[in-house]
């Protein structure tokens, strides 16, 4: 869908090195999960090599230095250890030839063993390279506190699990861009009250919750650009919501809202507004104001009427209407004969003037006629040269119902007959010229009702 297509993605420098790691679908508890990341930050730094194996830090700069000499002194042990054990009761007398076997196989495993379960440091159990970090589909009841650790994240997938609470220590990731947690357990208090330092999260997930309503501090996080809230309970927003005003997606579909407060029409970055499966009646007539709209969804709710002022949004491309009162009674209704106010007598002499290119002067009509003869326009529809004046359309006959057809909240006719004879104008074409000359598509609204 059009609100889904336009997520962010997580920022990369070409420069440096990334990695994403992915747990997901292995069906594990957090303590299962915690084994596995730490094992990954170990694996890390074996693959790194020594310059870059420990973060710059004093004690790990002192570290470094003696990393080829530890390494030299683990290996000779390892070495007299693997080819001497077996032989530890059958030493020879003093004098005696010795014959020692050293299987160089073994030597190697241990000391990949030995680099993977060192006794480092809690402090050197840092990755610095993985940027994304995959762990839906498991079984956690809370977050591994080995996350933490991962401290150039960008993306954390936690959806589909268990979870009922996320801890503080997620704030322990500056760089979080995306953060994903549909499908969980969480509720109102669920969220760590200091969310709004991560500074640089643009997209949050948390639909399919049991949130009741939009968390306090999500108000203060003016950098979101994607909220997702759809699939919870929440049955309130509150004015607060206008102080978002970097929010371009909107997701609050499938809740429990009956109306929505006058400031959402004050988010003027909004490009997509999702409010379906809800309990609507109405909505406010602030949400004219979105001028940068492009997809307004309201299937499913109990909408009788819309502002009037939603034929202002030039720019929406998208508006489902479907499963509402509103569309039930104009759907029945497209049986009857479609409501067209016949052209006045003074429109119907102005086109045949127009059409017929006859010949006048200022000093033949009054100065009032000139300029309703200059004010007229051809007819949308591109198969007919007729011209209308003020002749006016405002609702026409549904020809389909998938969103195939293109149909206007207000359309300007020369003729009824130009909407019912020709219904292939109103279907979407990739090849529809949308230049002002030839018809005025660009300002076509796509009504989906099927």
């Amino acid at each position: 869908m059009y609100y889904s297509s336009e997520s962010s993605e997580v920022e990369e420098d070409s420069n440096v090195l990334s990695l994403s790691l992915d747990f997901s679908y292995l069906m594990m508890d957090t303590e299962s999960i915690g084994v596995h990341l730490r094992n990954s930050i170990r694996e890390q730094k074996v693959k790194l090599g020594p310059s870059q194996r420990y973060p710059l830090t004093s004690s790990s700069l002192s570290r470094r230095e003696n990393d080829d000499q530890e390494s030299a002194s683990t290996a000779g042990v390892s070495s007299i250890d693997s080819g001497t054990r077996s032989r530890a009761s059958e030493y020879p007398a003093e004098g005696d030839a010795v014959e020692i076997e050293v299987d160089v196989e073994s030597v190697e495993d241990k000391l990949v063993s030995l680099s993977l379960h060192d006794d480092d440091p809690e402090e050197d159990l840092i990755d610095t390279v993985t940027n994304r970090l995959f762990l839906q589909h498991n079984m956690l009841l809370t977050l591994p506190f080995e996350v933490a650790k991962y401290s150039k994240l960008k993306s954390l997938d936690l959806s589909n699990n268990s979870l009922t609470h996320i801890n503080d220590f997620l704030l322990q990731l500056p760089e979080l861009q995306s953060l994903y947690l549909k499908n969980n357990s969480l509720g109102d208090d669920s969220l760590p009250k200091d969310l709004p330092i991560l500074t640089r999260l643009r997209e949050l997930n948390i639909s399919g919750n049991s949130f009741t309503r939009i968390p306090n501090q999500m108000y203060e996080m003016n950098n979101l650009r994607y909220l997702y809230l759809g699939n919870n309970q929440i049955t309130e927003i509150y004015p607060e919501v206008k102080a978002m005003q970097g929010l371009y997606v909107l997701h609050l579909g499938g809740n429990l809202l009956e109306t929505v407060p006058h400031e959402l029409g004050e988010l003027q970055q909004l490009q997509a507004l999702v409010l379906c499966e809800n309990r609507l009646q109405s909505l406010p007539r602030s949400i004219a104001n979105l001028t940068r709209l492009k997809s307004l969804l309201l299937h499913k709710n109990n909408l009788c009427c819309l502002p009037v002022g939603i034929v202002k949004l030039r720019g929406l491309l998208e508006l489902s209407l479907r499963d509402n009162p509103l569309v039930t009674k104009f759907v029945n209704s497209c049986a009857r004969e479609l409501m067209y106010n016949s052209p006045s007598l003074l429109e119907l002499a102005a086109r045949v003037i127009k059409l017929k290119k006859l010949h006048y002067t200022e000093e033949d009509l009054p100065k009032s006629l000139i300029m309703y003869l200059s004010s007229g326009h051809r007819c949308v529809n591109p198969k007919c040269k007729g011209m209308y004046f003020t002749s006016c359309i405002e609702h026409i006959k549904l020809v389909d119902f998938c969103g195939m057809y293109r149909v206007p909240l207000m359309h300007y006719l020369c003729s009824s007959r130009c909407s019912s004879k020709t219904p292939t104008y109103y279907r979407a074409s990739s090849s529809e010229s949308e230049s002002d000359d030839e018809q005025p598509s660009a300002r076509l609204k796509r009504v989906l009702l099927g």
